[in-house]
């Protein structure tokens, strides 16, 4: 009897010890996840406030500065056998306006030949239209004799 009341006492006591071992060992890994959870947390933060920081230096660079003036280049002077190879900008311009404006006045002169064109086609159909009108009414007009 001693031996089942040792038994039976015993038992319990080493699956509560056992329970409580696999109690402890859980609590270490859920530790050492947090731990672990902890150092990502971090080095996300730093990473985020590099970011950050980079933007801010980017915006400060996109913003325009005050234009730096260049140094003034010496002119450069053309030898007097080559200026008559260079065109003239000027000339050229009023050069182009010329044949723009002539191909407005050419345009013009077409559209209005293609008007007289199309009025000159419709007055003969207007005539041969009207005649053959005269000749299909049903009632003959009273002609006075």
């Amino acid at each position: 009897m001693k031996r089942t009341l040792a038994l039976s006492l015993l038992i319990p006591f080493a699956l509560v010890c056992s329970c409580q071992k696999q109690d402890s060992t859980a609590e270490q890994q859920l530790a050492q996840r947090k731990t672990e959870l902890d150092v990502r947390e971090k080095a996300l933060d730093e990473r985020e406030k590099a970011l950050t920081e980079r933007e801010k230096l980017l915006a400060k660079s996109r913003v325009p500065s005050v234009p730096r003036i260049a140094p003034a280049e010496p002119q450069r002077t053309v030898p007097p056998e080559l200026t008559g190879l260079i065109a003239d900008p000027s000339q050229l311009r009023t050069e182009r306006e010329q044949r723009t404006q002539e191909r407005l006045a050419e345009r013009q002169r077409k559209m209005e030949e293609l008007q007289k064109m199309r009025a000159a086609r419709a007055l003969p159909r207007r005539q041969t239209t009207a005649p053959a009108t005269e000749a299909a009414s049903p009632s003959p007009s009273p002609t006075p004799e």
